[in-house]
């Protein structure tokens, strides 16, 4: 029995590769025109159709519980915990609206996805601190243009499965104050249980997500920077522990 869920499993990752990669390559000159010619309308169409397309072929559906109004004409700075590569996925069907994300730079390496990677994203060398330095002007660049920042402030995926969530790197934040950006939270509760990174689990279902109130920055500065990061943490904490405890809970009765 467990040979087969193993086979189904592997077969479901495959199917994943398969509806994340052939979109790309049908709609590379769109993809390519959208990104050379600056139409940031029609790439960011592209990205949340193909958003929907993979996580409905999938079997994965966000449940969204919105603690406040997300206004679609305003930038944001984006945080959530980072669980999982279906993170970016979620967040892109969840929002119509431009959003560009800060991920790492040995994404570019990949073949065709890491061109289109690099092109429409910020990417960084967390070992670089001149790639570093250089976030920040990309981000104004595309800020200026009305996107949106995601920024999973983690850093990565903790190797230890164990972890609630990891300690927030401060760049996230930083990037909001020197903008005058508000950020925006958010809690995804089981993308880690439904798409995790090791290759024989997870399964098809529901994937609660929490929008969390918005974080103003407005009249900060990087005197309140320890502030922002430590408070940001303390409420998405708080939101996965008590779900973590309710789970827990259920599980006993």
């Amino acid at each position: 029995m467990q040979q087969i869920k193993t086979f189904f499993r592997l077969l479901w990752r495959a199917w994943f590769a398969l509806l994340a990669g052939i979109p790309i390559i049908v709609f590379a000159p769109i993809i390519l025109i959208s990104i050379v010619f600056d139409i940031q309308w029609l790439f960011t169409l592209f990205k949340y159709f193909w958003a929907n397309l993979i996580l409905f072929f999938m079997g994965l559906w966000p449940k969204v519980d919105y603690q406040t109004k997300v206004d679609t004409k305003r930038s944001y700075i984006m945080i959530a915990n980072h669980t999982s590569i279906i993170d970016i996925f979620v967040n892109l069907k969840l929002f119509r609206m431009p959003i560009i994300f800060v991920g790492k730079a040995s994404l570019s390496k990949l073949p065709i996805f890491g061109y289109l990677y690099k092109k429409s994203n910020v990417t960084v060398d967390r070992k670089s601190p001149r790639s570093k330095k250089e976030v920040f002007s990309q981000v104004e660049r595309f800020v200026a243009k009305g996107n949106s920042i995601c920024i999973y402030p983690e850093g990565g995926i903790p190797d230890d499965t164990s972890i609630v969530l990891d300690r927030f790197k401060t760049g996230a934040f930083r990037m909001a104050i020197e903008h005058q950006l508000p950020i925006l939270p958010m809690v995804f509760y089981d993308n880690k249980s439904k798409f995790p990174y090791t290759l024989f689990k997870g399964c098809p279902g529901r994937l609660n997500v929490k929008i969390l109130p918005v974080i103003e920055t407005k009249g900060l500065t990087l005197d309140d920077l320890k502030d922002v990061v430590d408070y940001a943490y303390t409420i998405m904490y708080n939101e996965l522990m008590n779900d973590q405890i309710g789970k827990n809970f259920d599980q006993k009765k």
